[in-house]
């Protein structure tokens, strides 16, 4: 049994371990980058590209192997009515990754946005008072991550709970619940999935000093409290108008070292149009300083990009004048940000 035991560790170790290549080698794709770099690489994915386009998805099947819902999973499209619940769109990203080898990310169980109406009207009324609104939330969460029991890898279970002053975020919840829902809701994930690992994900998290603190507080108060918490996501929605965020390696330092894992849940680098060869060589360095940062860091699991292709992208319908904040464009061809993520090394 011992040398049986000792053969399957031989095997598994030889599965995990990187590819072997060339310090001048390229990768052919994506997928062989996340096993050279023991980094999950994935994308967001638009659901009904994903029913509707076949072009899209070879390339997302081709090149990822981790994905993430865009949209299919957040509570106004899998709760629209209250008790009437729509998987479909979320069955099928979660199939799509089972049949082609990808890992999922759930996005997101606690969110300010993108609530059904139901439940937002309802709290307003004051026809759902605050003990009926707690019964809500943990059956949400509990309904939820308990139909994907076992086909997930990571929740994003609160996300953008601190505003952009530091402060916890005058959502319904914090208003009506106050600030120990962020803890139930960890509570309730671990209780219908005690397997997955569970995020706490923000924006502007790589450079604002605000937020940064505030969100170290309430890891370490969960931490503290043995809440079942075990990640930091960084969404990593960058700009080439602004900065890169230069201590973004130090940030995240100081999750990993409460012993956080950490991801870059959601990144893109958009930029004012029109595109040019200066602003997509500036766009691909910010892409590659990010993966940089996360291959260097022993906690980073999960490098993640907000779409892949600049034909689907949020970006035109949030910041007028701005896009092409993807590593391909519409046609899926190749942009100077694929090729600089292919060339990140571990060092």
């Amino acid at each position: 049994m011992k040398r049986l035991l000792s053969g399957l560790a031989a095997i598994a170790f030889a599965l995990a371990a990187p590819l072997p290549a060339h310090a001048d080698r390229t990768p052919d794709d994506l997928r062989e980058l996340s096993r050279t770099l023991r980094v999950h690489i994935g994308s967001a994915v638009d659901a009904t590209a994903l029913a509707g386009e076949a072009d899209y998805r070879r390339v997302l099947n081709q090149e990822f192997n981790h994905v993430t819902a865009e949209n299919a999973m957040k509570w106004e499209t899998v709760e629209p009515q209250r008790g009437a619940y729509d998987w479909e769109a979320a069955d099928a990203v979660v199939e799509n990754a089972r049949r082609n080898r990808q890992q999922v990310r759930g996005h997101t169980l606690v969110w300010h946005n993108q609530l059904p109406a139901w439940l937002i009207e309802g709290v307003d009324s004051g026809a759902i008072d605050a003990r009926e609104l707690r019964k809500i939330l943990r059956s949400h969460i509990m309904t939820e991550v308990g139909r994907y029991r076992g086909k997930i890898r990571a929740w994003d279970v609160v996300n953008e709970v601190v505003d952009d002053t530091g402060k916890l975020r005058d959502s319904i919840w914090l208003k009506h619940l106050g600030p120990g829902y962020i803890a139930d809701a960890f509570r309730w994930a671990h209780q219908a999935d005690p397997r997955a690992r569970l995020y706490i994900n923000d924006y502007n998290l790589e450079w604002d000093a605000k937020k940064i603190e505030t969100t170290l507080g309430i890891v370490k108060d969960l931490k503290a409290k043995r809440v079942p918490i075990h990640g930091i996501g960084f969404q990593g929605h960058l700009g080439i108008q602004y900065d890169y965020p230069g201590d973004f390696a130090g940030v995240m330092r100081r999750f990993t070292d409460l012993g956080m894992e950490a991801a870059i849940t959601e990144a893109d680098v958009r930029m004012v149009m029109p595109a040019t060869a200066e602003k997509l060589a500036t766009q691909a360095d910010y892409y590659q300083r990010m993966l940089s940062t996360c291959v260097a860091n022993k906690r980073c699991v999960e490098f993640t990009v907000w779409g892949f292709t600049d034909r689907h992208s949020w970006v035109p319908d949030w910041f007028e004048g701005e896009g092409a904040a993807n590593i391909m464009d519409e046609n899926l061809a190749h942009k100077p940000a694929y090729d600089a993520l292919l060339a990140v090394r571990r060092k």
